[in-house]
């Protein structure tokens, strides 16, 4: 099929080298303008942009899909269908009507459960079982298109926001191109999503969401911790610095001390009481420093039992 592929992130890659290692044809790639990053703030080329450059395939960086003349150029390509993974931006009504397949979306969860941004993230915070990936077709609204297909994954019990994201852009890449050939074939179901059965909404990730409140159970801390590794990562405040941490075990202990407060240190961990039991921080950083093994850690920067995080 001749496809435009639309997608940004590093989520997408998968799926732009699936269709290519199937033959199909991809006559251009769509994504986020370049955008400055480091000291230095030089520009850097999304993972889309370099891989299609590294395929010869044209690119194409509007600040704004819904522009008319950009929308002439995809009209001039003629694509049979336009696949969307991660791209950043509402496609309007005009795109969606371009190709005579439609436009495809590759949605990490399983619809119509976590419609919005950030649903990878999300399935960990909020302690999902499982979660996967969803081909939709795409519609004016957010996520509520037909499904045409599903695929579930079940998650680790020490699944992060990263090693799921892997495991979700792999699986994604797959059943695009299966779907693909079904949609071609037209041998395709088209199921409705229910209007109002979406049970979770998830909403962007940003750094804020990261400082943990140690008035909450340790079992959300926990999660929270997983969901935001490797970004923007969990993080609270010791001695006035950023103290990041990226793993931690939800004890069965309650000790005497208030949330937030370090109630044990040895070898096998740091002790730190939350709502009712104790996190065990296992691997953390302090900023300014490497990342680290909290034994590690404590061999170059002691911690007194009593000191209170925050």
């Amino acid at each position: 099929m001749r496809i435009v592929f639309m997608g940004t992130p590093d989520f997408a890659v998968p799926t732009l080298k699936a269709l290519i290692d199937a033959g199909h044809e991809i006559a251009g790639a769509v994504t986020q303008p370049d955008k400055p990053k480091g000291r230095g703030k030089s520009l850097q080329p999304t993972p889309v942009k370099m891989t299609a450059a590294a395929h010869s395939i044209p690119v194409y960086q509007p600040e704004k899909v819904k522009d008319p003349q950009f929308v002439s150029v995809l009209q001039e390509i003629r694509p049979d269908v336009i696949v969307v993974v991660a791209f950043g931006q509402i496609i309007p009504q005009t795109i969606l009507d371009i190709p005579p397949f439609g436009c495809i979306n590759v949605h990490a969860s399983l619809l119509p459960k976590y419609r919005g941004a950030a649903p990878v993230q999300w399935a960990v915070i909020n302690g999902e079982k499982e979660s996967g990936v969803t081909i939709m077709k795409m519609d004016a609204g957010l996520d509520t298109g037909d499904i045409l297909a599903k695929i579930k994954i079940s998650l680790a019990s020490d699944e992060t926001g990263g090693s799921l994201f892997d495991k979700l852009s792999k699986a994604g890449g797959k059943l695009c191109v299966e779907t693909l050939a079904q949609l071609e074939q037209g041998t395709l179901t088209f199921t409705k999503q229910p209007k109002d059965s979406t049970t979770a909404y998830a909403g962007m990730i940003n750094k804020t969401m990261g400082h943990i409140s140690w008035d909450q159970p340790a079992v959300m801390i926990e999660r929270l911790v997983r969901g935001l590794n490797p970004w923007p990562s969990a993080y609270t405040k010791l001695d006035g610095k950023t103290l990041k941490i990226w793993s931690a075990e939800a004890g069965k202990e309650k000790m005497n001390g208030q949330p937030g407060e370090i109630v044990k240190v040895d070898n096998t961990g740091l002790g730190i009481q939350t709502r009712d039991t104790v996190l065990w921080v296992k691997e953390l950083q302090l900023e300014g420093k490497k990342r680290m093994e909290t034994a590690a850690f404590l061999r170059g920067f002691p911690v007194l039992p009593g000191t209170v995080l925050g």
